[in-house]
């Protein structure tokens, strides 16, 4: 099978060709069909991981079918379409894994990262962490939903949106876009924060009400013109960005991290306390969560608009994406 190998830090990717590997107990034999360029993958290349795994074949956003299993496995069965998703598994023993929250095990291994992920005409899943794509649903256009789709759902969840929240999002990144759009489909009324207004008119093609330039204006005083933010996710690869808006949330508002930057992050204290305000960071979520960001998806047609490119272009994207000149989402498809 052909594969794409990060063979190490602040090296190029490796294309050559390797065996198809086989199902041990437990596992799942998946015949790629389509693998999403990630930035989570470029900051393997860049090597901030301290815990990667070199080589690995890196990918986790997904989507494939079951062409065979390993001992003991009854499902999937061989045949099954599924996504496979950040997380490659975890202990299954500790007190986050026996309550279904996965992806805080202390010992959870990650895909991509630690084992081998989609970069490759197949990849090896475990059994318990592949999961069955809804029916009708584009594989190809849904293979970010493993990854962008799972940090934004799981993340508006975590930070408590419902109908009639005011939500405000932070960069229309992949995952900006879609936290807009789920937002939407949840009954918020939705805000997007950018750095200028060149955002502006897809940020109201996705359905938000408001858009802010921070070029302009101060985005903590245009959210409180607005009413308060009850959520602002900062999907922008910045903690500055998302410290800005610490002002314009209402009382009891959260700020929700699921982009940042290096810079630590700091924030006024008395306001955060005479407000009670909140602060949430959320990492992608587990087996249960991205269950229910593709039946919320397909109930809602949600899916990214992607750009299918060949193994041999993930590395110019990955280039692509390291200066800033990426657009949209690629995602690498197998015939």
């Amino acid at each position: 099978m052909r594969a794409a190998v990060a063979t190490g830090a602040n090296l190029p990717l490796t294309l050559d060709d390797h065996d198809i590997p086989q199902p041990a107990a437990g596992e799942v034999l998946v015949k790629v069909t389509a693998c999403g360029v990630c930035f989570s993958d470029l900051s393997l290349l860049r090597g901030h991981y301290p815990f990667a795994r070199y080589p690995v074949i890196p990918g986790h956003e997904i989507t494939g079918v079951v062409t065979a299993v390993g001992e003991g496995v009854t499902f999937p069965e061989v045949g099954t379409a599924v996504g496979g998703q950040f997380l490659y598994d975890s202990c299954g023993h500790c007190d986050y894994c026996v309550r279904g929250e996965q992806i805080l095990c202390p010992r959870k291994r990650i895909t991509g990262v630690v084992a081998d992920g989609g970069y490759a005409e197949y990849v090896l899943l475990k059994a318990a962490f592949a999961t069955p794509l809804p029916d009708g649903l584009d594989p190809v256009a849904a293979a970010p939903l493993m990854c962008a789709g799972l940090t934004a759902f799981n993340g508006l969840r975590q930070a408590g949106a419902t109908a009639g929240s005011r939500v405000a999002v932070v960069g229309l990144g992949g995952v900006g876009a879609l936290a807009v759009r789920y937002a939407v489909a949840m009954g918020a009324d939705v805000a997007v924060i950018g750095r200028s207004r060149r955002g502006e008119d897809q940020a109201k093609a996705l359905g938000a009400d408001l858009f802010v330039a921070t070029g302009e204006s101060d985005p903590a005083d245009a959210l409180k013109a607005w009413g308060g933010a009850d959520v602002v996710l900062n999907a922008a690869p910045s903690t500055e960005a998302a410290a800005a808006t610490l002002g314009g949330l209402a009382p009891d508002g959260t700020l929700l991290l699921l982009g940042y930057g290096p810079e630590p992050l700091t924030l006024p204290t008395q306001p955060m306390i005479l407000n009670r305000l909140h602060v949430v960071a959320s990492p992608s979520g587990s087996p249960h969560d991205l269950r229910d960001t593709l039946a919320f998806s397909a109930a809602h047609d949600i899916l990214p608009e992607v750009t299918p490119i060949t193994l041999g272009q993930a590395p110019g994207v990955l280039d692509a994406m390291a200066d800033g000149s990426a657009h949209g989402r690629s995602v690498i498809t197998f015939g």
